[in-house]
């Protein structure tokens, strides 16, 4: 199977939503969970389905997640054709950098020629899900399609974030819509949607022909779902749906498009609760990354009773390198090398590496990213007319505090 399949992920997306976590990297790249980037989860999908042949497009802000791929990603017996290669925009075919998702692979057709697959897989780079892709790709080749579209079915009402898949009795592809405020619904459930994940398998000879043909189009945005699905919809060319099977095995169905403050920080408060719905403690399915090399986490000071100082952590995620010494963390996460200093208070936030909070500092329902000094007697997340003034506050109220600020 793996030497048929070539794989693809898109990695170069603004993530503008989740701005300012993606004011200084791409989407794919910003942090989850302490210790992950986003496009671990897609990459440990790739090769926990025995899939190694994988080229990752990049664009914008690409140099964290270039490192991040080189340090933890170069694994693979290139002797036997098996890699993880980024793919940057090259302006290959014309002057213009990646104009949709559909322009990127079709800037990039000269791999299939180099590859030679017999089926081209399309990920996103930018959602947290498990999935085996080699059922899907099992399924592809049993329906005998020319594409099959990766579809999750979610509440209707999510639909103006998604792009919508209509599907008949039979599950073929027969419509699509971006973002459309009255959805086609699940035959015989209308209260759900089929929502694209943004996961393709092409034929080969299916996809260059389909590329080809969309380039030349001066009215085209080159993306798959908007022009490409439609393209082959109008020629009558067989499109399958394969319903998402979730790896996660916790009843619930886990996919995730954390495309907004709000929704990242609710994928990532799951990961405290008793039962995550994200299960990261599964060694049949492992999400791997890259770790620098820190010393274990540790707590320090238990003199509460004399002097109220007390290093203690409850119901959260702590990375290696962190030192809680003498103040309180809940409900929260804590990435690599964060200090949490005496008499400090930190509830229901979000801690990427670096992070200091010096003494008597109180934080709540925030997300701090890399290298912030939070000053001695700060206090984020109790009165968010005031954090307003120096932060970003999401609709819900979440504070973010953005990449290196300086807090005076």
């Amino acid at each position: 199977m793996r030497n048929k399949v070539l794989t693809f992920i898109m990695a170069g997306g603004k993530g503008e939503r989740l701005w300012p976590l993606t004011r200084d990297r791409t989407k794919p790249a910003v942090p989850f969970g302490g210790i992950y980037r986003i496009i671990d989860f897609t990459l440990s999908n790739c090769l926990n389905s025995g899939l190694r042949r994988i080229y990752v497009l990049t664009q914008y802000k690409s140099a964290s997640l270039q490192k991040h791929i080189r340090l933890g990603w170069s694994m693979l017996a290139s002797e036997l054709n098996e890699y993880i290669e980024l793919l940057p925009a090259q302006q290959r075919v014309g002057d213009s950098w990646y104009l949709g998702t559909a322009d990127a692979i079709y800037q990039n057709l000269y791999t299939l020629e180099i590859d030679k697959p017999q089926e081209v897989l399309i990920l996103a780079g930018d959602h947290v899900y498990k999935m085996n892709y080699h059922t899907m790709l099992d399924f592809h080749r049993e329906t005998k399609a020319d594409l099959t579209v990766g579809v999750v079915e979610v509440e209707k009402e999510r639909s103006l974030q998604l792009g919508v898949v209509e599907v008949d009795s039979v599950g073929r592809v027969i419509g699509f819509a971006e973002k459309p405020q009255t959805p086609k619904t699940i035959p015989h459930n209308p209260d759900k949607i089929y929502a694209s994940m943004g996961i393709y398998v092409f034929n080969h000879p299916v996809i260059e022909e389909e590329l080809l043909e969309d380039a030349g189009k001066k009215n085209s945005s080159h993306d798959f779902g908007k022009d490409i699905i439609p393209q082959m919809l109008k020629k009558g060319r067989k499109i399958a749906a394969f319903n998402f099977i979730d790896e996660n095995k916790t009843g619930a169905r886990y996919w995730r498009d954390i495309g907004t403050i709000d929704a990242y920080y609710e994928a990532n408060m799951d990961l405290i609760q008793v039962e995550p719905v994200c299960n990261l403690y599964d060694d049949q399915w492992p999400i791997r990354t890259y770790q620098e090399q820190f010393p274990p986490a540790k707590t320090v000071f238990s003199a509460e009773e004399i002097i109220g100082r007390v290093g203690l952590v409850l119901d959260s995620l702590v990375a290696g390198g962190c030192i809680i010494s003498g103040g309180r963390v809940q409900r929260s996460i804590l990435s690599p090398d964060v200090r949490i200093n005496s008499y400090s208070e930190v509830y229901d936030s979000i801690l990427m590496e670096a992070v200091n909070v010096s003494r008597y500092a109180k934080i709540k329902r925030a997300i701090i990213d890399k290298d912030v000094n939070i000053p001695q007697g700060m206090v984020i997340g109790y009165d968010l007319e005031e954090d307003k003034k120096r932060f970003y506050v999401s609709e819900s109220g979440i504070v973010v505090v953005a990449k290196g600020t300086e807090i005076k």
